[in-house]
């Protein structure tokens, strides 16, 4: 996310407590545990570094049979982690949702989307229809929709809003969400 947004990735360390050298440590060691050659699944990495999930239950995705696993996070109170993984432990999607019962960002305006602020589901719900575009990573998404006649794109990280586009030009929103 400190690729668009290093003021936010700087402010949300801080607030965790952690020094820039432990930060990096921290990405070392995961860095190494995803690309080992002897990595155990995606599935085993999180529930290694997360612990036991929050809360687990099964979803069906279209016609896909899933288990949905969400692990909380002391950075962001109102959203969880979700991970969606097939009966064989695969993990088929990875990001942040809003947490059961916490109240979600109203959007009526390209405006109200700041950074940090809404996830995917969020934002594709508040502006449908919107068409998914390519992301540049697999941890990203992009979403196109018109929002007040205007065409928009909006791009996330792990689910997550990292800035948005209006008639092709990015929305200056210096101002943290939620």
């Amino acid at each position: 996310m400190a690729d668009f947004r290093p003021e936010l990735a700087e402010e949300a360390r801080r607030r965790l407590g952690a020094s820039l050298a432990e930060q990096r440590e921290a990405n070392r060691r995961w860095q190494a545990m995803v690309r080992s050659p002897r990595s155990r699944g995606a599935l085993a990495r999180y529930r290694s570094v997360l612990g036991p999930p929050e809360s687990t239950a099964p979803r069906t995705v279209g016609d896909l049979e899933c288990e949905a696993l969400l692990w909380p996070l002391p950075l962001w109170p109102d959203l969880r982690f979700e991970v969606l993984a097939a009966p064989d432990g695969a993990v088929w999607n990875e990001w942040l949702v809003r947490a059961p019962g916490a109240p979600g960002p109203v959007l009526r305006a390209p405006e109200d989307l700041l950074p940090w602020s809404a996830t995917v589901d969020e934002v594709a719900r508040a502006f449908a229809p919107v068409r998914p575009l390519e992301g540049t990573a697999p941890t990203r998404w992009r979403l196109a929709f018109a929002a007040q006649g205007r065409p928009c794109v909006a791009e996330f990280t792990y689910g997550l809003l990292q800035r948005v586009s209006v008639d092709g030009t990015e929305l200056d929103s210096g101002r943290p969400g939620a």
